[in-house]
């Protein structure tokens, strides 16, 4: 099962999201997107999860904290317990023994993060 986590700003494109997906390793054969379930509603997430034909999964900001992450945010550390909320949401998605296959990338506009990860589902 592969999932691509994605971390973003309130502010964010559906160009900005599918930009940082993209650079991550694009959409084909994922079974999933998932973030942090406070942000699984916004519209731009809809939209790219319709795009690539996948569901959202939402992971609770309490799963996220403690998942180590190769990439790491002083800010993301500390408002999530985890330096990075794309490869955490991966992570925590695609099941107890999954691995990223694609580190964190980040938009141009620094508003979406994506990172891609692989396991056996939950």
């Amino acid at each position: 099962m592969k999932v691509a986590g994605l971390g973003f700003k309130q502010d964010v494109t559906l160009a900005s999201l599918r930009e940082a997906l993209l650079a991550a390793g694009g959409s084909a054969g994922l079974a999933a997107v998932a973030t942090v379930s406070d942000k699984a509603d916004a519209e731009p997430l809809k939209q790219l999860a319709r795009e690539c034909g996948v569901p959202i999964k939402s992971v609770p900001a309490e799963t996220l904290a403690g998942i180590a992450t190769p990439t790491q945010s002083q800010r993301i550390t500390e408002r999530f317990g985890t330096g990075s909320v794309a490869e955490a949401a991966a992570l925590a998605a695609a099941g107890p023994r999954a691995r990223l296959i694609a580190a964190r990338a980040v938009s141009q506009d620094r508003t979406a993060t994506a990172a891609i990860a692989e396991g056996d589902g939950p």
